[in-house]
């Protein structure tokens, strides 16, 4: 009995832990993003947010650890959306934290991601220090790792000159919700509503990176 009681109480345990997720709204916050030049993933060649703007409607710039269950749960979600809209002027950019470029590589096969990826850290001892960490602190996210992390860019709203881009624009301070993500794509867009609750759109899992989640990401 002893046994059974120790086992219900660990039963119990990962489902606290794996039991929930970390979706949160899309929300507009202050934040002085400010543009950059990275490294692709892909093949070392210098990227630059201003120039992967230039044409497009709507940027989603998302930071990821590649090892993190939050963003592999993601991951082909985007891959999904991006293929879908990417002819409507949508364009999605990747900045791997936290891990090294050859788990960023397997991210992009495992989940057919098309989209330009860039690395900002490969150490986890850089997760205090890293851009990502005071954009995303700036903006309320006291997740642990903060992974996935998203900034959405209007282009018509970027400032044309200078490293600041914007000083206030929508954000996402953990895993997207697929239905409201994708409805705010398409207003972005100036695509009409779809009724997504019926367009297949798949439920979330529920493992999660950041164990002590806080109350202020939302599950819905």
């Amino acid at each position: 009995m002893k046994f059974l009681f120790v086992l219900g109480l660990l039963f119990a345990a990962s489902l606290a832990v794996f039991g929930q997720n970390e979706q949160s709204p899309i929300v507009e916050k202050d934040v002085s993003y400010k543009n950059w030049t990275l490294k692709s993933v892909r093949d070392g060649q210098d990227l630059t947010l201003r120039d992967l703007i230039g044409g497009k409607k709507l940027v989603a710039v998302v930071y990821f650890a590649p090892w993190c269950p939050n963003w592999r749960h993601d991951a082909p979600m985007l891959a999904r959306l991006y293929e879908k809209y990417k002819a409507n002027g949508f364009e999605i950019v990747g900045v791997g934290e936290y891990g090294m470029t050859d788990e960023m590589n397997a991210n992009i096969k495992d989940f057919s991601l098309n989209f330009p990826i860039v690395f900002e850290s490969f150490s986890r001892d850089a997760k205090q220090t890293t851009p990502h960490y005071a954009y995303r602190t700036a903006t309320g996210d006291t997740r642990k790792w903060g992974s996935p992390y998203y900034v959405f860019l209007d282009p018509t709203t970027v400032e044309k000159k200078g490293d600041l881009l914007v000083s206030r624009t929508n954000v996402i301070n953990g895993e997207m919700i697929e239905t409201e993500g994708e409805k705010f794509i398409r207003q972005k867009l100036g695509l009409p509503a779809i009724d997504l609750k019926t367009a297949g759109v798949k439920k979330p899992d529920t493992e999660v990176c950041d164990p002590a989640k806080p109350a202020e990401l939302k599950k819905p």
